[in-house]
């Protein structure tokens, strides 16, 4: 067999293990495989978006238990220890403790009492009875906290997509790497082949030096492929926040194309959107903004509130000795508000308007995003299958030229041409592929379902070397 058939074969050999999608087993098999579904639970577990999210989630629902001090009842204690001689106090002190005599109302006792001590003690309930601000501020908390955990549940379903996008990304990156280093060697055997045919004085020396160039240019694309791919799976690790953990042999390849049609190729059907979590967000923001003008609006009537105490006085020590209770109502109305109240209403009223807008942007946003995705969906399925059809035809195109060429009938151009357009087709199959699933992921995130329903691509996918 001569040289060019035996470099054909490698190079074609090389081209099917991209296709195949890598069957031979990972360089470390000690190590434990990262799945897709590892990646998105550590995500949702560790990504700084969804914790960021979760966290303003929290924030928003403690803040919806602010406007029940309008609403709920209260108690507290009270302890105090007085001593004065002032006359109106001394008295007072005096009747507190039940121990006011007849000597107590001589006038020099009156106008120059001793000084007197006075344990104090108190429970006090407070109990709310109509407060409207309180009530309708509750009802616009209690929006916004949902609101916040629709925009939670909608990052976790942005993060899942990245995580696809980034999770095939590195396995993309990989066989990158993989196909460029099968070009590379096939271009160096070129170069000694050629040379080789110079000596034997069967080419000309430029056949020798195009060879060379081109072998450069290979290697040139398969170094810029490597730093591709580490980049890759930094990015990947930084997503995961799994800092700077290798995970260089953990990640699976791309899933072949028959797979991915199998399980993407539904939604390219007019499939019923869920109701997505942003615009869900969009409209609980909307109605606590709604709410929340309600609230500024009802500053001005009037409040009602009751309370009930239970005092304790004594010279000697608190909660002890004699006894008092007190209970009430109070009924209070400011009809003219301040500057303050008007400026609340007035900015209510704007946040009101602007949350309007954003739920009528949010609807009209996902109405886009149905046709957009649908689209881009349908569109990678198709470059898909043009892919495939390019890389067996460049295979068999880079095979005839091999011969032809071992024949002395064709130029060495036209073999380095044929194996740069294997070796694009090789990289475009690749490239398609990732493509169809990214448009997959951002088209369930559209219909407002879970990117992470395409765990099922890494099912049963064998490991691609790294």
């Amino acid at each position: 067999m001569s040289n060019a058939l035996i470099i054909h074969g490698r190079v074609t050999a090389a081209v099917l293990m991209v296709v195949a999608g890598f069957a031979s087993p990972a360089v470390n098999s000690a190590s434990a495989q990262l799945s897709l579904g590892d990646a998105i639970r550590q995500a949702d577990r560790a990504a700084y978006e969804n914790r960021i999210a979760r966290a303003q989630t929290a924030a928003q629902t403690a803040r919806s238990i602010a406007p029940l001090k309008g609403i709920l009842p209260a108690v507290h204690f009270e302890a105090g220890y007085v001593r004065t001689n002032d006359p109106i106090g001394v008295f007072g002190s005096t009747l507190r403790q039940r121990s006011v005599s007849q000597a107590s109302f001589d006038p020099d006792r009156l106008n120059h009492p001793d000084a007197i001590g006075n344990h104090q003690g108190a429970v006090v309930l407070e109990q709310p009875v109509f407060n409207a601000d309180a009530w309708t501020g509750r009802r616009s908390a209690s929006y916004a906290a949902d609101a916040t955990r629709s925009l939670e549940e909608w990052t976790k379903l942005s993060t899942r997509v990245d995580v696809v996008r980034a999770y095939y990304g590195t396995a993309l990156a990989g066989e990158r790497v993989n196909t460029l280093r099968s070009a590379s060697k096939a271009a160096h055997a070129h170069v000694a082949q050629a040379e080789a045919l110079v000596r034997q004085g069967l080419a000309t020396k430029s056949d020798a030096l195009l060879a060379s160039v081109r072998a450069g240019d290979v290697d040139a694309q398969l170094a810029d492929a490597e730093g591709a791919a580490a980049n890759a799976k930094q990015a990947l690790a930084l997503l995961l926040a799994m800092g700077t953990v290798d995970i260089s042999s953990t990640t699976a390849a791309l899933p072949p194309a028959d797979r991915i049609r199998a399980i993407v190729a539904d939604d390219t059907l007019e499939v019923l959107p869920a109701e997505r979590a942003d615009v869900r967000a969009a409209l609980k923001a909307s109605e606590a903004a709604q709410t929340n003008a309600n609230r500024a609006r009802s500053l001005i009537l009037p409040r009602v509130n009751a309370f009930a105490r239970y005092d304790w006085n004594s010279a000697d020590k608190p909660f002890a000795d004699n006894r008092n209770w007190t209970v009430g109502v109070i009924a209070s109305w400011t009809p003219f508000t301040n500057a303050a109240d008007v400026a609340d209403l007035r900015e209510a009223g704007a946040r009101r308007q602007g949350a309007l807008a954003q739920a009528e942007a949010a609807r009209a946003n996902a109405r886009l995003e149905l046709e957009q995705t649908r689209t881009a969906l349908t569109v990678s399925l198709a470059r898909l299958a043009i892919a495939e059809r390019a890389v067996s035809q460049s295979t068999e195109a880079h095979r005839i030229v091999g011969r032809k060429y071992e024949g002395g009938l064709a130029q060495v151009v036209e073999l380095l041409d044929a194996q740069a357009v294997e070796t694009q087709s090789a990289l475009g199959l690749s490239q398609a592929r990732w493509m169809a699933i990214v448009a997959a992921a951002e088209r369930l995130r559209a219909l407002g379902k879970d990117p992470g329903s395409l765990e099922a691509l890494s099912r049963s996918t064998p490991v691609g070397n790294r």
